[in-house]
């Protein structure tokens, strides 16, 4: 196997193995995607979608650390929506975090995730 073809591999892995929640899931306006540690070189994150719906595009997607204290790390949201981010993933660390780690499966995880209650939802970002 060619180092291209292994690194486009796990590329596909890992994009397989994230989870799309949509905005009536997580009270956020934007799709998020989370998945567990597979072979990540870095610590739990989440993708948000950068563009309000139900879109799935990682292209578009502002990327968000859980640890030690949520903060966006690449990307960029409205100001509105990376407050709702922000606080979504504070209410949702633990579930979050056991995912990532391997200790509850996708099914749990959904029972663990909370939405982000109304009134804390964002503004349209720009992409």
């Amino acid at each position: 196997m060619t180092p291209g073809k292994g690194m486009r591999e796990t590329a596909a892995a890992e994009l397989f193995e994230m989870a799309n929640l949509f905005p009536r899931t997580t009270g956020l306006p934007m799709t998020v995607w989370v998945s567990p540690h597979a072979n990540a070189r870095y610590d739990v994150r989440v993708k948000v979608n950068m563009t309000h719906g139900n879109q799935m595009s990682i292209a578009n997607a502002a990327v968000v650390s859980v640890r030690p204290a949520p903060r966006v790390i690449a990307g960029s949201l409205s100001p509105d929506d990376e407050e709702a981010v922000l606080q979504w993933v504070l209410l949702n660390t633990p579930a979050l975090i056991s995912y990532w780690e391997g200790q509850i499966d996708t099914i749990q995880r959904g029972q663990l995730l909370k939405p982000l209650p109304s009134g804390q939802r964002g503004t349209p970002s720009v992409p």
